[in-house]
């Protein structure tokens, strides 16, 4: 079904159907879940929800205490896999233009807002256009803006951006082949712009959802409820803390005076018969038992997020070889591994789009060319410098890795192009510039 059918069978060919999208049921629901997890972010969680409570004839405030232990999760997450910029590689030649759009589009910055989008909503996109400089760039379309449009084959046959500013909405809708912008401005819905589209609809980045193919889902997900309860046992055990030093004086016996003690003076006393006793009564607050639960908890949350607690200063670590320090992060690799995928299907569609828009300026990159495309992520796993160095010299020495995939792995290389480059200037003897002088490199 083409987006034409789809107006017609589910729209009645309504001229404003966009609008009736964005305003579903089903679309409002998912857009509410993406609010409510930007509220969490912020800081408000079930634990500011504490009704007050009556003691000793006082209505008292309990505490809530707020962990904000997800946006450290989520950091570690996107920085373990992005930390070390994507590198390509394949056909000298496209690697060289591609990696040119990169760094003009600034594009490792995007491929970090991407991830984060990803892991705190479930969903982002991404539009590729030429900007006004020229260059090819994206636009990331944040989830609570943009509405992917599917037919029943799970095909995306448009999308729309939709937000509200001073008021006023506007829309944008994205089609094969145009792109449209949409305003309410002065009660009514007009088109004000349109321009061509040359590369295609927004590439719909989404994670992994039990109940749907097209849709994603956040990690936050998983552990909010762990972090609800380590927040409500810290709040509930400081609370009774607090009481637990104000306990019920115990009188036994007969007092030999009459009257209250003022409360307003210090160092006032009882004077009682013989044989009677005076004590203070209290809960005790069992220590061990909180210190169980809140490691417990703490446990499977680092469990459930994949996170080494040895990156969350929980374990002590000293003198570890290399083979222990890829067991203790094994999991954290399971979970790189599992949004890499997200990242890789996107970011493969990204290309796509760039090829075509190259093709725009004459800049052609051949089916063969691009068949060698392939994206290598670099994990930001603890390792020993020295001991990867010395395998690859291993390597190197064996024949069995060009000088290229040398670079390309090294601990030390930024700019693996650069480098060849200054390495083909050495070998020619010829003068590279330093600090912006010429100076002649001798053999």
């Amino acid at each position: 079904m083409n987006l034409e059918e789809y107006i017609k069978v589910k729209h009645r060919n309504n001229e404003h159907w966009f609008i009736e999208e964005v305003n579903s049921v089903a679309n409002q629901q998912r857009l509410l879940n993406v609010e409510a997890k930007k509220d969490y972010l912020m800081g408000y969680h079930n634990v500011q929800n504490l009704p007050s409570f009556m003691y000793n004839g006082e209505l008292v405030t309990p505490r809530k205490i707020v962990l904000q232990t997800a946006k450290t999760l989520l950091q570690f997450h996107t920085q373990f896999l992005l930390k070390n910029d994507i590198v390509l590689t394949g056909n000298e030649k496209m690697i060289d233009e591609l990696n040119k759009v990169n760094k003009l589009g600034k594009y490792n910055a995007k491929n970090l807002k991407i991830l984060s989008n990803l892991l705190k909503f479930g969903s982002c996109a991404e539009y590729v256009y030429y900007n006004k400089k020229g260059y090819i760039d994206s636009k990331i379309i944040p989830s609570d803006e943009g509405t992917p449009i599917y037919n029943h084959q799970n095909e995306m046959i448009a999308f729309v951006q939709s937000f509200v500013f001073d008021g006023i909405s506007y829309y944008t809708l994205y089609e094969e082949d145009v792109v449209k912008e949409y305003t309410n401005e002065g009660g009514k819905v007009n088109l004000v712009n349109q321009f061509a589209n040359l590369s295609g609809l927004p590439i719909h980045y989404h994670t992994h959802n039990e109940y749907s193919d097209i849709e994603g889902s956040s990690v936050l997900d998983d552990f909010i409820g762990i972090l609800d309860n380590m927040e409500l046992l810290l709040s509930k055990t400081v609370d009774a803390t607090y009481t637990h030093f104000q306990g019920i004086p115990v009188i036994t016996g007969q007092r030999l005076t009459t009257g209250g003690i003022p409360k307003e003076i210090i160092g006032g006393g009882l004077v009682l018969d013989d044989g009677s006793t005076f004590d203070f009564k209290s809960n005790d607050l069992d220590i061990n038992a909180f210190e169980t639960l809140y490691n417990q908890l703490n446990q499977s949350l680092l469990d459930v997020s994949a996170t080494p607690a040895v990156s969350m200063n929980k374990s002590d670590v000293s003198n570890l070889s290399e083979v222990s320090i890829k067991m203790l992060f094994s999991l954290a690799e399971v979970k790189a591994a599992e949004n890499e995928s997200y990242l890789r299907d996107g970011m493969m569609e990204r290309y796509d789009k760039v090829r075509k828009l190259l093709s725009f300026k004459g800049v052609t990159i051949t089916d063969e060319q691009y068949a060698t495309l392939s994206l290598l992520f670099t994990y930001n796993r603890p390792s020993n410098e020295s001991e990867r160095v010395k395998d690859l010299k291993e390597l190197r020495a064996m024949n069995a890795i060009s000088m290229e995939s040398l670079l390309e792995h090294s601990p030390y290389t930024t700019d693996v192009m650069q480098e060849i480059e200054r390495m083909k200037l050495e070998e020619d003897g010829k003068a590279i510039e330093v600090d912006g002088k010429a100076e002649p490199i001798q053999i």
